[in-house]
């Protein structure tokens, strides 16, 4: 297995672009998934990919996108004088929206919400608002940032159904680009999120549409249409590495690329890791993510999940067959393997979060610490901020 690391620079974010967009064009990947740090360019990237297929098609777009300014499309007017209307207003011009108000979108909206939210919304086509409420008593209220942000991914998602379905309003949309969808979400609402985003990036990739056959033959214009496949393609960038690893999962065995996206020093170099193969660079981000929740002290079931996975992939980096191999020798193995196996078996360990007692919470540290121990993987080269160091250096 070779260990030769494919890296990829790039000067600038339209050449970036240009590079995920041939990865998608080939023929080959369905998707493309990008793990990258905050402050990395992520949300330039997805307006310059959105800008690549405005100048490729005569000031067109081609997709349809979800970032931060998708979010800026909504604005709060909380009636501040009486205090007792709030609402959320819509931007109508945007292009995002043409369409909606004939779409009937409230049902897809309220059955993604369900799974996220406990409250209510009601959305007033004629004056572009959206109130919420907890019931008929208790009606506009102010929701947090994350319960906003979770209503603006349900509507997405709800418009995406439609795209999917073929209706002409969004016949222009050839690809889906998604940047960091659980801002201000909390884990169990990341992995629900990932989950539903990944049946529908499955659903967009097999996407069918009627087509009229050409008449090239007696009788053939009398032919019905027939249905030709017209996928959706898509990107997804995020800096999340439990919602990055369970989309990872949940496509693993479609089509799709996996990089983690960096920018040295915060320069003007953009770097692409391809992590199809080895060394498995956001696993690495994992791992520093599960050593980071181990020395907070706040453990979920599903952080067993992922250190197993974390396991299964260094086993596979050094040729091996199982995970237990990674800690074959070491002092109480036999329980380490028996802790994986059982405390990381079933779907609803990811599903269902729930908090480790104190007992898994010590096995949990135990396993970790004893495999950091051993493989020594260099984490703070990873997650150390060029700011940071720069600032040490400057200091020492």
């Amino acid at each position: 297995m070779s260990e030769k690391i494919k890296i990829h620079r790039f000067t600038s974010l339209r050449r970036l672009a240009a590079r995920l967009r041939d990865d998608l064009n080939g023929g080959s990947q369905d998707f493309v998934l990008l793990y990258a740090y905050n402050g990395t360019g992520k949300t330039r990237l997805s307006m310059e990919f959105k800008d690549a297929g405005k100048r490729k098609n005569k000031g067109q777009p081609d997709t349809l996108y979800f970032n931060a300014f998708t979010e800026d499309l909504f604005y709060w007017d909380n009636d501040l004088d009486q205090d007792k209307e709030r609402r959320l207003h819509i931007n109508a011009d945007s292009k995002f929206f043409k369409g909606v108000k004939d779409l009937a979108l409230d049902e897809r909206i309220g059955h993604y919400l369900g799974r996220y939210a406990d409250f209510l919304f009601d959305i007033d086509y004629d004056k572009w608002t959206i109130s919420f409420r907890k019931s008929e008593e208790e009606r506009h209220i102010k929701v947090s940032r994350g319960e906003e942000n979770i209503f603006i991914w349900c509507l997405f998602m709800a418009i995406c159904e439609r795209v999917i379905d073929g209706l002409e309003t969004y016949a222009w949309v050839k690809y889906l680009y998604i940047d960091d969808p659980i801002t201000s979400l909390d884990d169990n609402n990341a992995i629900a999120v990932a989950s539903d985003l990944a049946k529908l990036l499955r659903k967009a990739k097999s996407r069918t549409r009627p087509e009229a056959v050409v008449a090239d033959g007696p009788g053939q214009a009398d032919n019905p249409p027939r249905m030709v496949p017209a996928p959706i393609k898509a990107v997804v960038s995020s800096h999340h590495a439990l919602f990055f690893n369970v989309v990872c999962n949940e496509v693993k065995k479609d089509a799709h690329k996996k990089y983690l996206l960096q920018r040295p020093e915060r320069g003007t170099i953009y770097t692409l890791r391809a992590t199809d193969d080895t060394p498995f660079f956001h696993h690495v981000s994992m791992l520093a993510e599960l050593q980071k929740a181990s020395q907070g002290g706040t453990l979920y079931t599903y952080h067993f999940n992922m250190l197993r996975s974390i396991l299964e992939k260094t086993a596979t980096f050094f040729g091996r067959d199982d995970f237990s191999a990674c800690i074959h020798g070491l002092d109480d193995a036999d329980l380490f393997s028996r802790a994986l196996n059982l405390l990381s078996h079933g779907k609803y360990d990811i599903y269902q979060p729930l908090e480790m007692v104190d007992d898994n919470k010590k096995l949990f540290r135990q396993i970790l610490d004893a495999f950091l121990g051993r493989y020594e993987f260099v984490l703070p080269d990873v997650f150390e901020s060029p700011t940071k160091k720069k600032a040490e250096g400057a200091a020492a």
